[in-house]
């Protein structure tokens, strides 16, 4: 009987080591990362908080990624990374994820339905309602509308602007929050001073975002952000024209 000689026993053992080679480097699948977590266990499932249809958990505060452009999700895990958006949650896990997953989750969300804004009623709102400084801004206090940046009912503006319409009203609250930071105090009677504490965010544009936060109220930060969180998602047909400037 033939018997093989040891370099062609060696054949299949190397065709083997190749596949799994090539098989530890095949780019990761951005739906498979959403549900099951990257390579570093530290980088959680996005399921978890972001819900399925990546939607997000609005009365939790968990924003909506499903249709948000590529760029910007690729953006803000960046930032994370590097600090410049402060989350005991994001940080961490964006920090486990790789270059190459970042890549992944950012195209597999970009690639979902993007918000279906139903149209809005044409009127003046009420004056410093939620809806007068979305669509108005307050420009004696050089605060311009939110639609002057993110778009016609805040759909959203790629990259750098996104869709205001369709988030949940808690997460949009959060960030002006984060943007503001937190005022500091003056001592008073017996109450003690505060010390002010520095924004968590600082990644928009020219610092834009924390100079409108600073110049908001509570009470208008609260209005504006169930404002645009009552807009989308319409059960009715996707008009695509609402995203014509996307």
């Amino acid at each position: 009987m033939h018997q093989p000689t040891p370099r062609a026993r060696a054949w299949p053992l190397a065709g083997l080591l190749l596949l799994t080679s090539l098989a530890s480097h095949a780019a990761p699948d951005g739906d498979t990362l959403m549900q099951k977590g990257g390579a570093n266990p530290a980088a959680m499932p996005c399921i978890s908080c972001h819900a399925p249809d990546g939607k997000g958990m609005a009365p939790a505060g968990f924003p909506r990624l499903a249709g948000l452009p590529a760029d910007y999700i690729r953006k803000q895990l960046h930032d994370f990374k590097a600090g410049r958006r402060q989350n005991g949650v994001m940080q961490p896990i964006a920090t486990a994820l790789t270059e190459e997953e970042i890549d992944a989750l950012a195209g597999a969300y970009a690639a979902r339905p993007r918000v279906n804004v139903a149209p809005q009623p044409v009127g003046t709102p009420p004056e410093g309602s939620g809806a007068w400084i979305a669509l108005r801004g307050a420009w004696d206090r050089s605060i311009p509308e939110c639609t002057l940046c993110h778009g016609p009912g805040g759909i959203g503006v790629d990259p750098s602007f996104p869709p205001l319409a369709g988030q949940g009203a808690v997460y949009i609250e959060n960030q002006l929050k984060a943007w503001r930071g937190t005022p500091a105090v003056k001592a008073h009677g017996k109450t003690r001073a505060v010390a002010a504490v520095p924004p968590s965010r600082q990644n928009d544009p020219n610092g834009l975002m924390q100079h409108i936060a600073a110049s908001l109220t509570p009470t208008e930060m609260k209005a504006v952000a169930e404002y645009f969180g009552s807009l989308g998602d319409s059960s009715e047909p996707f008009d695509d024209t609402q995203h014509r400037l996307r």
